[in-house]
This record gives structure tokens, C-alpha cells and sequence, in this order.
């Protein structure tokens, strides 16, 4: 699971074997977790956030956007 980006707390990153779905970035801090699908910048999964942290993170994801789906198709392909 290659890490993309380690921003304060967060670590963003996705799954190798995750071919078959579209490009995404999950994100956790200490037993906290998220999923974001880039293309759409929505929130796919939360597992413990805050509404209020969840925000900060979705702000970062956005931010970041570009370079996250440059190395997902840099990794997976670009179709």
C-alpha cells in the first residue's frame, strides 16, 4: 500500500490490489479512517472521524487532488 502523502497527522494512501475500482485515497489517523474517490472529491467511507476532522481531511484530499491522481495512474495506468 504505497503512501502518497504524510500531512500532520494523516497518512494518504491507497491499496495495490484496488485495480477495479475508480481512482480513490484513503486516509487515517491513529485508529481513524477514511476513503475519498478523487474523481468526484466525495467521501466514499468513514470509520471514526468527526464531522469536523472529516472536513480538514476532505480540504487536504482536495488540495492534493491532482498529485493523488497523478501517482494513482502513474501506478495503475491511466485506463
Amino acid at each position: 500500500m504505497p503512501t502518497i502523502l504524510r500531512e500532520g497527522p494523516y497518512r494518504f494512501y491507497f491499496y495495490s490490489h484496488e485495480t477495479n475500482e475508480p481512482p480513490h485515497v484513503h486516509v487515517d489517523r491513529d485508529d481513524l479512517s477514511a476513503k475519498f474517490w478523487l474523481d468526484a472529491g466525495s467521501l466514499a467511507r468513514n470509520f471514526g472521524f468527526a464531522a469536523r476532522e472529516l472536513r480538514r481531511v476532505q480540504s487536504l484530499v482536495e488540495a492534493n487532488r491532482d498529485e493523488f491522481l497523478e501517482v494513482w495512474h502513474g501506478y495503475f495506468g491511466a485506463g
